[in-house]
């Protein structure tokens, strides 16, 4: 099994990243933002840590710390003003518990005070960043387009993240992940063979219907609504329906195989590591089976270091990612009330990568498209064909 993506993470290592600033960062995915107001959201086992700042003398909140440190301090410290914007001001809601699940109401400024989301948050911010443990990418983006704000969320921020993945000119990422989607875009289909470390081999095909492939690229100017998932750097699809099987690393490494029909993973069977946690999701798949409705395919688009968080790893060409669960954010139509329970009605990326699956190689991923059958990654390495589509 390749140990790395050893070209790509060579790049990386050798590319000079520029400092994060958060003002050159607000100002490339915002533009403009001169009279904007804007605030801070983070997320938070109990509230009452909230109060006083309480969370900074927890060492188990790091990314809360970052985002009082490099946002909410960054924005007081100058950083509103050379914005021309206002605000910046942090306000926290209940962690939910999961990638994606429904936002709470409730929320409190760091008084304690208790406010509402829906009343007294977004509708008189015009940009909303969201730094939380917990993605909530789908439900900002259905309230942003409710309540008229733009904003960005960068769940699981880390030091490798603020000065690699936010530390880029976003204007390349776009022009970038705008080459990689006119060369996947409209595809019929993309297939993916895996080859575990013990020779077993299995492939899933993924039916594309020559959807028009989407981007996150994180630009999000002018003034319709949006949020953007920083950092960005990806071409994707929802499929239309899927057929195969691929495996699965849990997260307490056991690795399973898992059966996909009509586009859903419909079982999950023990390769190597506990069946305990095999038993677990088949139990979840039979109780609510949207859970294992694939509803993202996702190919990464920059050159950037492993940060061990999956937002930004997901981003690093020559990696792939499916998803489970929820894509109306994405433009499918897997919404939360389709779930047996709201709590399941998550969006789970399942990323493949050296770095996370070692005991387990792409042998290549492969799409058709115009009649024609082209390689997109081989042993997690992009193919010629995407190289030189960002060289056009």
């Amino acid at each position: 099994m390749p140990a790395m993506s050893v070209s790509i993470q060579a790049a990386a290592r050798e590319r000079q990243f520029q400092k994060f600033d958060l003002v050159r960062l607000l100002s490339s995915v915002f533009e403009p933002t001169q009279g904007r107001r804007i605030c801070i959201l983070i997320d938070l086992p109990d509230l009452d840590e909230a109060k006083g700042l309480a969370f900074l003398k927890n060492p188990q909140r790091p990314i809360q710390h970052r985002a009082y440190e490099h946002f909410h301090l960054g924005l007081k410290n100058g950083g509103l003003q050379a914005l021309g914007a206002t605000g910046g001001e942090i306000y926290a809601y209940r962690q939910t518990g999961g990638s994606n699940l429904d936002l709470p109401d409730r929320c409190v400024d760091m008084n304690g005070m208790e406010l509402s989301l829906e009343h007294d948050i977004y509708p008189k911010h015009d940009i909303i960043l969201c730094i939380s443990t917990f993605s909530a990418t789908a439900p900002l983006t259905e309230f942003a387009k409710k309540y008229g704000f733009r904003g960005a969320t960068l769940h699981g921020v880390n030091d490798v993240i603020l000065n690699s993945g936010l530390a880029v000119d976003y204007n390349i990422v776009s022009r970038d992940a705008e080459k990689l989607r006119l060369s996947m875009t409209r595809a019929d289909w993309v297939e993916i063979d895996f080859t575990i470390e013990s020779g077993e081999e299995l492939s899933i095909h993924l039916d594309l219907a020559n959807q028009e492939a989407q981007k996150s690229h994180g630009l999000c100017r002018g003034d319709a609504p949006d949020v953007a998932n920083l950092p960005a750097g990806e071409v994707y699809f929802v499929p239309a329906g899927a057929e195969g099987a691929f495996p699965l690393k849990y997260e307490d490494g056991t690795l399973g195989r898992l059966t996909v029909t009509g586009g859903r993973i419909i079982k999950s069977e023990l390769i190597a590591g506990n069946q305990s946690a095999i038993d677990e999701h088949n139990r979840k798949l039979a109780d609510d089976p949207m859970t294992g409705v694939l509803g993202e395919l996702g190919f990464g688009t920059q050159v950037l270091p492993v940060s061990g968080a999956d937002i930004q790893d997901e981003k690093v060409l020559g990696t792939c990612h499916l998803a489970t669960g929820r894509d109306d954010h994405l433009g499918g139509h897997i919404t939360p009330d389709k779930f047996k329970r709201r709590q399941n009605a998550t969006h789970d990326d399942i990323l493949f990568a050296p770095h996370k699956t070692p005991n387990f190689d792409i042998k290549q991923a492969r799409m058709k498209r115009d009649g024609r059958v082209t390689v997109l990654i081989e042993h997690f390495q992009p193919s010629q064909y995407l190289l030189d589509a960002l060289k056009a």
